[in-house]
């Protein structure tokens, strides 16, 4: 490594290495395939840009902002590095420049974005650059279910094995699921040298805190930090831009960023944001990925975010010099209840949701922490570490019951009620509340009935907002988020282990101000989920309006009232004859689970006196169709001509035999008029 001490110096203007960085460098350096998961802050872009400078040929740089990568070759240009990058933001100046180095050979980095490889020029024209390395920053953006997922980049392995050349693939965000997507998606499942060199973030400091009038809390985390450079994630687009306005007229510098702003405005302020200092930007997720701001002092995040990997990646945009960073985190039931929807409604399959919800449940266990946060987050990503006596609750440890008690009679209710119900119903049941599905499943009668009635109802969401934290129940997606028990909660509930919880959350939760009413109860809020799932899916399919598909108030009325069949479905406001015929079944499934077989001809009729009719008909005929003696040769009506005799009238003979022909009409004709009178 002898010539790279120069360079490190002389170029990079570093007397030496960060932790970790020196083996990585070698490793890229020698060509070896490598995966390089590194804390933000920690040196990523050296560890490519160094061995570029070391290695004959160039090395193309797969990166996902154009901002990012502009800043990138704009330090290295002013280092005397000849880069360029080719995006749709250059003038054709800059693409000029960049073609002009290509052709005499004396560029080293080309920083490309990943939609450039969908064209059928880019291996061409790589190959004719000479390109002798692929790096890949945010390699975590490779995982199609992951909270970055760029489509483009499952492309890369494909141009790796063009090139064949070795590639470098580098993240701060990555978990052992998310590193074997990477492995399979840009090495073809060929391990590469990986290289783990730990998520901890000694210099931030981690805290979080339960809603309580959240829009103060942050307005007042913002005042005691007047004058620095921070971020405000939040859940919305149009909370972005109040809160924006709420930090502005509190007299700091503010402004909002979002995905839904014209390209030229975000732009602004990606350029603000760099240059200015004490600027505060109220943003959506959509912000943050690749900032390379040394000096952001703060990161809040006025909403939950979604997962603790997106969590982790956020809050290390702060203290990427080293120096201290605090961040705060709210959440709230609401939050909670917005994750689990996203989740379920989204169109992942089974198994990716229950690994959503997994990931949830270990942020909202960080949330409900009883000791040391940064403790619990280093073992999320496999690292054990000692206390580290400087988040919130190792500074002020909180206040603790033991929760066993409560704990086992909450699973207690799950068990006896066979963990067929969510939250709601439980705390029902607990409560002893007198409600029409109490009565009607009879759990009036169970042992736990009216059992938990120290707590409110709001205490007792608190109560099961801590046990899915703690990872005793999960919401199961097969059965619309009921809660099942999971095996860490089978020794409390015999008796075998005890828990402990925090007071403080259920002392809040007491004197917590109403919410806003739902559009469901707790109880089917699941199961509107899951509709709106399948609604999105077909509204994407046939790029129209959702509301298109069904509006809110018939998917509303369809957890509610829960048809299982499609004459109970016909019966749904705004479920018409032909929307019926087109998506009843689907929509049927989703509500039993079950498929419900009908012939074309009978769904037609479902809903109508004429489908009760039919399936008379079809059981007269099953019943003469060897005759009335048994004896004779079998005959049939087809499903068009039943469907049509059951909307004759009652007295209709000779329609019937119009309909039937004269051996069908001797052998049917009498038994079917009897139905026809009948029904009528």
């Amino acid at each position: 490594m002898s010539a790279a001490s120069p360079l490190l110096r002389d170029v990079f203007g570093f007397d030496g290495f960060r932790p970790g960085q020196q083996a990585i460098v070698e490793a890229v350096t020698a060509g070896q395939n490598v995966l390089a998961i590194m804390p933000t802050g920690g040196g990523k872009s050296l560890c490519f840009q160094l061995p570029a400078l070391l290695r004959e040929g160039v090395t193309v740089v797969v990166s996902p902002l154009i901002a990012l990568m502009r800043d990138q070759v704009r330090g290295l240009q002013e280092a005397g590095v000849s880069a360029g990058a080719l995006t749709s933001a250059n003038t054709p100046e800059e693409n000029d420049a960049v073609w002009a180095a290509m052709g005499a050979g004396e560029l080293k980095l080309l920083y490309l974005a990943p939609e450039r490889l969908a064209s059928g020029g880019t291996v061409p024209m790589l190959r004719r650059a000479g390109v002798s390395l692929i790096a890949v920053d945010e390699a975590h953006c490779v995982s199609q279910w992951g909270h970055d997922f760029r489509p483009d980049y499952l492309r890369i392995g494909a141009l790796r094995q063009a090139l064949n050349v070795p590639l470098a693939a580098f993240t701060a965000t990555a978990d052992a699921e998310t590193r074997a997507e990477i492995v399979e998606k840009l090495f073809d499942n060929h391990a590469p040298e990986t290289f783990l060199h730990g998520f901890d973030r000694p210099n931030i400091h981690l805290a979080f805190s339960a809603k309580n009038n959240p829009r103060q809390q942050i307005l007042t985390f913002a005042g005691a930090r007047r004058g620095q450079s921070g971020i405000v994630y939040c859940g919305t687009r149009n909370k972005t831009e109040t809160l924006s306005k709420g930090l502005a007229d509190e007299g700091h510098n503010a402004c909002f960023y979002h995905g839904g702003m014209d390209p030229d405005d975000r732009r602004a302020v990606e350029t603000r944001f760099a240059r200015e200092d004490g600027l505060i930007v109220v943003a959506t997720v959509a912000f943050g990925m690749g900032v390379d701001k040394p000096d952001i002092r703060w990161v809040a995040h006025a909403d939950l975010p979604k997962s603790i990997e997106a969590y982790y990646q956020e809050i290390g945009r702060a203290g990427r010099d080293g120096g201290p960073a605090e961040t705060l985190t709210l959440f709230g039931p609401d939050d909670i209840r917005l994750r689990r929807s996203q989740i379920d409604e989204g169109l992942a399959p089974p198994e990716r949701r229950a690994a959503d919800h997994a990931r949830l449940n270990a942020l909202l266990g960080l949330a409900e922490a009883l000791g040391c946060r940064r403790q619990l987050l280093l073992g999320y990503f496999g690292e054990t570490s000692e206390p580290c006596g400087h988040c919130d609750l190792c500074e002020t440890p909180p206040d603790v019951f033991d929760g066993t008690t409560a704990v086992r009679k909450a699973l207690s209710a799950i068990l006896r009620t066979e963990e067929w119900f969510g939250a709601g119903h439980l705390i029902d049941i607990l409560t002893g509340t007198d409600t029409d599905k109490i009565r009607q499943r009879g759990h009036d009668s169970l042992p736990t009935y009216g059992v938990g009635t120290e707590y409110d109802r709001r205490q007792w969401q608190a109560v099961f907002r801590q046990m899915m934290g703690h990872d005793l129940v999960r919401p199961d997606p097969e059965r619309h988020g009921a809660l099942r028990m999971t095996d860490t909660a089978r020794p409390i509930l015999r008796g075998e282990a005890e828990i402990s919880l925090r007071r403080d959350t259920l002392s809040r939760a007491a004197t917590r101000r109403p919410a806003a009413r739902e559009m469901v109860s707790e109880e089917d809020a699941p199961l509107l989920s899951a509709l709106k799932a399948k609604r999105r899916a077909l509204a994407e399919a046939a790029r129209v309006p959702a509301y298109v598909i069904f509006p809110d108030r018939t998917l509303v009325e369809m957890a509610e009232k829960r048809p299982a069949t499609l004459d109970a479905m016909a019966g749904i406001g705004g479920v018409g004859a032909k929307k019926l015929e087109r998506y009843g079944a689907m929509f049927l499934e989703v509500i039993t689970g079950a498929t419900e077989t009908l012939h074309p001809a009978r769904r037609r009729l479902a809903g109508r006196e004429a489908g009760t009719v039919y399936d008379r008909l079809l059981q007269v005929q099953a019943d003469l169709a060897r005759g009335e003696d048994g004896g004779e040769k079998p005959l049939s009506c087809s499903s068009a001509q039943l469907a049509k005799v059951a909307q004759l009238r009652a007295g209709d003979e000779r329609g019937l035999t119009r309909l039937l022909g004269d051996r069908r009409a001797e052998r049917f004709g009498a038994a079917f008029l009897d139905v026809l009178r009948a029904e009528a």
